[in-house]
Order: structure tokens, then sequence, then C-alpha cells
């Protein structure tokens, strides 16, 4: 009994035990790496990453999973830069791609729920339409010529410290964090990924929460392509190619189970900063970026097989 107690507790601490043995390493091995800059430096190349994280933690926990995070992102960069060229205001800008993203999420989430298509396929074909779109509508080229104002969201800085994409992630881990523990719909997400069958007879609507859980998701992404959108200073049809890797990755690592009904906002967040510790400190040790690749594969291999080891234990 005991032994079992501890195991849990040991499980929900190997994320952040990994994270502190990882800057620990890293920062024998470089001086540079706690210095001030490095850091948020590390925090703002990984905003992006984290904010999708947010979603795909959600999606994870329920039991599905989303390929089309790193499309639906670019779709929905492309689509508040290509009106802000056209002299669109900012406001209404953001809200052309927070509403891409949404509905990208909810159809997904549809196809899921009412056409019983395996979130693996739906979302698959999502993130062909979405980068299809991306890449017809611009021809396959960059959106420049953006208003300045534009690059604060992504390029600006709190008391010219602390960047605004940083402030965006930990506001909005927050708020994912009190949905998960505070809300009823976090239950249902729990409910739906332990046991949808079981869900089902307590009551909860399945498949009207899938399509929430899809949606806020591809709001997310949303939310992501604009950030990244304004770091850059262009509307990239391209962005965000691979970055459903990173994204799956920050979560399996933080704890979440592809069987669905574990995770936690604050295991992805933890997630994504190994991720960018790695990545930065491969950079800070001249490291190869193709021997980055294949360590976040091995740590993607591993995260899931641990996991899928525990499961069969206990059977």
């Amino acid at each position: 009994m005991h032994w079992t107690k501890l195991s849990k507790y040991l499980k929900k601490a190997a994320p952040f035990m990994s994270l502190l043995l990882l800057g620990g390493l890293l920062s024998l091995l470089s001086p540079y790496f706690l210095s001030m800059d490095n850091l948020f430096a590390i925090g703002l190349q990984m905003a992006v990453v984290a904010i999708m994280a947010i979603g795909q933690m959600m999606v994870i926990i329920s039991a599905g999973i989303d390929l089309s995070v790193g499309s639906v992102m670019a779709l929905a960069g492309i689509g508040t830069t290509l009106v802000l060229s056209m002299g669109l205001p900012l406001f209404p800008a953001i809200l052309v791609g927070l509403v891409i993203g949404l509905l990208c999420g909810a159809f997904s989430g549809s196809l899921i729920a009412y056409g019983h298509i395996p979130p693996f396929i739906a979302t698959l074909g999502m993130m062909g339409i979405a980068r299809g779109a991306a890449l017809l509508i611009t021809g396959g080229k960059p959106i420049f010529k953006l208003p300045e104002h534009f690059s604060v969201l992504g390029g600006g800085r709190i008391m010219e410290f602390i960047p605004l994409p940083v402030i965006f992630t930990l506001i909005l881990a927050v708020i994912g964090h009190i949905i998960l523990t505070r809300f009823r719909f976090g239950r249902y997400i729990y409910a739906i990924g332990s046991n949808e069958t079981a869900a089902r007879l307590s009551g909860v609507s399945v498949p009207v929460n899938l399509i929430k859980i899809y949606a806020l998701n591809g709001l997310l992404c949303g939310f992501a392509g604009i950030i990244l959108a304004s770091r850059l200073t262009t509307g990239q049809p391209t962005a965000g190619t691979g970055y459903e890797l990173d994204v799956i990755a920050a979560c399996v690592i933080g704890g979440a189970s592809l069987s669905g009904g574990e995770g936690t906002i604050l295991g992805a967040m933890i997630g994504a900063l190994i991720m960018g510790m790695l990545r930065n400190g491969c950079n800070l040790l001249d490291i190869s970026a193709f021997w980055q690749q294949i360590a976040i594969g091995a740590i993607i291999i591993i995260a899931v097989f641990s996991d899928q080891y525990r499961k069969h234990k206990k059977v």
C-alpha cells in the first residue's frame, strides 16, 4: 500500500525532477545557461509550444490526440496578417485568427464526436486541410508590410525585461489549470478520458464536450499562431511545421498518458520547459540540431514506455 502511494508521488514528481536535473547539468556545462537573458530566451522560444501544449494536454487527457496544431497555428497566423495587411485594425485582426483556430478545432471535434472518426485520422486530415489552405491563400509566399504595433504582441516586454509571450503563457496556464480543477467541464474531460462509456452513462454529453475540448485547443493554437506571426513580423504559410511533435512531446514528458485520464497543465508547462532547455542547451554546447531531434524522439519513447509499463504491471 505504501509502495503504491510512493510510486504515484514519484510519477507526479518525475517531470519536475527531470527539469531540475537537466537544468543542473546544463548550468555545469555552460556558464551562460543560468543568466537571466538566457532563461527568458528559453521562455520566449517555448511560449508558442507551451500555449499549444495547454490545449493539447486537455485533448490527451480526454484520450484523444491532435496532429493539426502546427498547421492550424499557421492558418490562424495567415488569417490575422492577411487582414492586417489589408488595413484592418489590430483587435478585429486578432479576432479573425482566433475564430479560424476555434472553427478548425470545432470541425475536428465534430468529426470525432459525431462522425466517429478516430482522433488520429480526423486531425491528420485537418493538418492537411489547414496547411493547404494557408499555402493556397498566400500562394506559398510570406505576408509582409504589417503595422509596427503588431510586433508588440510577440516581441514586447514588460518593464523592458519580461517578454510578453511569457506573461501570456503564464496567464493561460493558470486559466487552463482552473478549468481542469475547478470547473465541471474539467471533470468531464478526465471522466471521458478515463472511461467514455461510464461518463456517458453518468449523464455526460460526450459528443458536446469533445467538440468543446477540440475547439478550445484550436482557439489556443490560433492565439499561438498570432504570437508567432507577431514575433516574425510576417505571416508564414510554412510556420509551425513539425510543431505537433514538440507539443505532444511536452505533454507526454509532463506526465500525460496517451491512454487518457491523466495529466496536468503544470506537467505540460514543465514538459515545454524541458524541451526548451534541451534545445537551448544543445545550442549553447554547439550540438547539432539533428541530435536534438534524436534526443526528443528518444525522450518521447521512454516516457510512453514507462507509462505503458506501469499500466500493464497493474493488470
